[in-house]
């Protein structure tokens, strides 16, 4: 199995493309399975600023064709043209796909680096595709220890304490623009009830503003504001809550947005200025707004330019985390990948063992002499794999898994790929005219506990 991923960020095209690449993000993972015989797993990471899908294909040489399709199913939902949506996507394989979602995981590939929002959003990317069904083992593993990692970075670096996230950054940004720097006299309104809702009034009541309404075109302002507090709006007290703002937060990314005209005829009375933050991929605002007079508006891209700069100390250590933690994931990975061929090996020499057994019976019995022969080899048996099993570890940590396997079916025969439909333990059960039938002698169990044993 071979890791690969498609990747669009804020760091290679501009966001509004973003945006229209994730349109129908949410069932791309489903058909991507359904629609494409070389991928295996899927999952999609999307963003304010990307938009990635992280797949598992059987081969290597799969990965264009997994490519093609995804490109072509992306282009079908976001009426982009297939040139278009290929070139907005760098396509990484292997190892690279471990770093960069390690290092997306971290915050290090953020508009404002640092951020602690990504590594929620990248738990809740496998959450929904283990609850779709699309989610395969290798990608678990891997969506697992980004996360873990993520946790480390934060922990052993300054990068955690500083608590940075586009939503502060924004604020800071709303703080500096603004006349009156005491949040405790500020209105704001919420568009949105999503997680960056959720880290934007949790943040607005650390600064001491606590008149927060919060407005959603779905209807779930009311559930959004009963475990947070807040104010809950519908269509009608909206336009009253817009007019008497100081601050409008769009984090929502519906289809339902702010129009300038709009805008400007409800707060035509208004005496006091407005700073308006966008954070929605999809803008919630109208760019219009920004034209207005007595409104400020602030983008994702007025955020990113915004951010400060990290330490290099601190970045240094991040990187040193993700880097090792990439490369430890990478010798696990290998080290699983020769586990088929090495119970290939040991099914094989098992056989060969069983049916040389059943010979030893038909001739002789149930006697003590065939049972010490059994033992004594099963026991040889166990020491000659040893060194195969252990050269078969060795040789994945160091990236040659594959010879090992190419090995095994030129000297004998064997088939990992077909090996690794499971077999039983033990020979099947004799037949009633078999004199081993009548045999005081337990030989399954001699056969299960030998085969632990040599496991």
């Amino acid at each position: 199995m071979v890791l690969f991923s498609l990747v669009a960020t804020h760091a290679d095209i501009d966001l509004e493309t973003v945006a229209q690449l994730s349109t129908g993000a949410s069932e791309l993972a489903t058909s991507a399975l359904s629609g494409s015989p070389e991928v295996t797993g899927a999952i999609v990471l999307a963003t304010c600023n990307r938009f990635e899908i992280y797949g598992e294909a059987v081969h290597s040489d799969d990965v264009e064709a997994a490519r093609a399709a995804l490109v072509a199913q992306i282009s079908g939902s976001s009426g982009l043209s297939e040139q278009l949506v290929s070139r907005s996507f760098s396509t990484r394989i292997g190892t690279e796909v471990t770093k960069h979602l390690f290092a997306v995981s971290s915050g290090l590939d953020s508009a404002v680096v640092g951020e602690r929002e990504i590594a929620g959003q990248v738990r809740r990317a496998l959450i929904q595709a283990q609850h779709e069904g699309t989610a395969s083992s290798g990608l678990v593993r891997l969506f697992q220890a980004a996360s873990k990692t993520a946790k480390d970075v934060g922990a052993q670096t300054a990068l955690g304490s500083r608590g940075l996230s586009i939503v502060s950054v924004a604020l800071d940004l709303a703080a500096d623009l603004s006349e009156n720097a005491d949040w405790a006299t500020k209105k704001a309104v919420i568009f949105g009830t999503g997680a960056y809702a959720g880290a934007t009034m949790s943040l607005l009541r650390e600064r001491g503003c606590t008149d927060v309404s919060v407005f959603s075109s779905s209807g779930r302002a009311a559930g959004f504001v009963a475990t947070r507090g807040g104010v809950a709006l519908d269509e009608e007290s909206l336009p009253v809550a817009v007019a008497a703002a100081d601050l409008m937060i769009g984090c929502s990314g519906s289809d339902t947005r702010v129009e300038a005209g709009e805008l400007a005829r409800v707060r035509a009375d208004s005496p006091q200025p407005l700073i308006a933050i966008d954070l929605a991929l999809t803008h919630d605002f109208d760019p219009a707004v920004g034209e207005l007079d007595g409104v400020e508006l602030l983008t994702l891209e007025s955020v990113r330019l915004a951010a400060p700069q990290e330490q290099a100390e601190s970045l240094s250590q991040a990187s040193s985390i993700v880097t090792a933690a990439a490369k430890a994931f990478e010798q696990e990975r290998e080290a699983r990948s020769v586990d088929s061929a090495i119970v290939a090996l040991r099914r094989h020499t098992m056989n060969v063992l069983d049916a040389e057994m059943e010979k030893v019976r038909a001739r002789h019995g149930c006697t003590a002499a065939a049972e010490e022969v059994e033992f004594a080899l099963r026991r040889m048996v166990k020491q000659l794999l040893h060194v195969p099993t252990v050269r078969a570890r060795e040789l994945a940590a160091n990236g040659q898994q594959d010879e090992y396997v190419a090995a095994l079916e030129a000297l004998y025969g064997i088939s990992v790929e077909q090996a690794a439909a499971p077999a039983p333990l033990q020979p099947s059960a004799p037949p009633a005219s078999d004199p081993e039938a009548e045999c005081p002698v337990d030989h399954t169990q001699i056969s299960i506990d030998d085969r632990r044993e040599s496991a």
